[in-house]
């Protein structure tokens, strides 16, 4: 009997670069070549496009994972806006027939269905599936949105984690905030291929040519650069209070113009834009530090940076602000919570003996994503006991 196929409804596009969704689906992919994965991204949004002439752009309705023929990723059609009841409504239905019909063109059979989006709650029950499961990364009940939005998320976050036979959060926050909702809950955290890293100490040769003409010493940033996350200013005012070196923010770039041109505007700033899973151990050789400006609020307290087992992983000293995740490791991680402590613990790195790299490094292979596969898996053998 072959392992249970999947439909894994995610909360971002499969792209070049890699996320928690992408990084279970392929462990998965690769430990049972026999199942069937079918990843339901981003919707080829036909409202939107009418409106801002995107959201189709570069979608294909249905294809394949590079390098992995048992993933099949597939951009269900969205007709209308979501603003209306009716629009969302309808958008749901298409949403459910094309993704049933999706999943029996390329063979799967009975899956376990996982939703990673709160707006999927409407497919729950609905997909011919024997369990689901919601895994819960962040809390999007706390981010800057307007209010009649901000009150439906909450209304379909809660009745997710009622309907789902099995919830699973990132991070200690969204555990304790989930307990009173879900019949069955489990903490796993974010992981790392450690030695995906190795080359950041111990690679040679000719850096990218994006790094060459970065002044040093390179405060390095690795991940989205959106302002949910990222405390623009402060970055802003350590640029300029910094006498020399470089601020590398490397990753997708989702920041306002105005907040764009703050950054540039200083002369320490570079801005590299969306870079390949494959090339970013590459890209931290050039840090001399990496460094996590992130704000500190509801929201980003309930996060598991993936970037935090890779910069363990990198082994360079690590300077954060006071978030959680980074805060667990004062042995490793330097902790700022001003411009002035944040470019003095910077430049105390900078003199860092070899130990702490060590350490740093044998504490990622702690968190391989192959210890967080075990997890995923035992939790939906669980839910599939349940449904026997």
């Amino acid at each position: 009997m072959r392992p249970h196929d999947l439909i894994f409804v995610s909360i971002e596009d499969w792209d070049e670069v890699w996320r928690r969704n992408q990084f279970l689906c392929a462990g998965l992919a690769r430990r049972h070549p026999e199942m069937k994965i079918l990843f339901v991204g981003q919707p080829r949004d036909v409202s939107r496009h009418l409106r801002t002439r995107e959201g189709l752009q570069g979608k294909k309705a249905i294809g394949q994972a590079p390098g992995f023929p048992n993933i099949t990723l597939f951009h269900p059609l969205k007709l209308l806006p979501n603003t209306l009841t009716t629009g969302r409504l309808a958008n749901e239905a298409l949403q459910r027939a094309q993704v049933r019909r999706a999943a029996r063109e390329v063979g799967v059979e009975k899956p376990v269905l996982w939703l990673n989006p709160h707006q999927a709650v409407h497919m729950a029950g609905r997909m011919g599936e024997r369990a689901v499961i919601y895994d819960i990364t962040d809390d999007w009940t706390s981010i800057e949105q307007p209010e009649w939005l901000r009150r439906l998320t909450i209304r379909q976050d809660e009745a997710l984690c009622r309907k789902a036979d099995a919830v699973i959060v990132c991070s200690q926050r969204l555990y304790e905030m989930k307990r009173p909702l879900a019949r069955r809950l489990e903490l796993i955290p974010n992981g790392v291929d450690a030695s995906h890293y190795a080359r950041v100490l111990d690679g040679e040769g000719p850096l990218p040519e994006a790094c060459r003409q970065w002044d040093r010493p390179v405060l390095g940033y690795v991940g989205t650069i959106h302002p949910d996350r990222v405390d623009t200013q402060l970055v802003e005012e350590i640029a300029r209070k910094m006498e020399r070196g470089t601020i590398a923010l490397v990753g997708p770039q989702m920041l306002g113009k105005e907040e764009e041109l703050r950054l540039v505007g200083t002369g320490r700033v570079r801005l590299t834009g969306s870079v390949p899973y494959a090339d970013v151990p590459e890209y931290m050789r050039a840090f001399d530090v990496c460094i996590t400006p992130h704000r500190m609020t509801v929201f980003t307290e309930s996060l598991n940076p993936i970037k935090l087992w890779e910069y363990l992983a990198a082994g360079k000293p690590i300077v954060s602000t006071d978030v959680a995740g980074f805060r667990d490791y004062p042995e490793l991680v330097r902790i700022a919570r001003s411009a002035d402590d944040f470019l003095r613990a910077c430049l105390e790195a900078l003199n860092e003996g070899e130990e702490p790299k060590l350490l740093r490094r044998a504490e990622a292979a702690k968190h391989s994503w192959d210890v967080r596969l075990e997890a995923v898996e035992a939790v939906v053998a669980k839910a599939l006991e349940g449904e026997r």
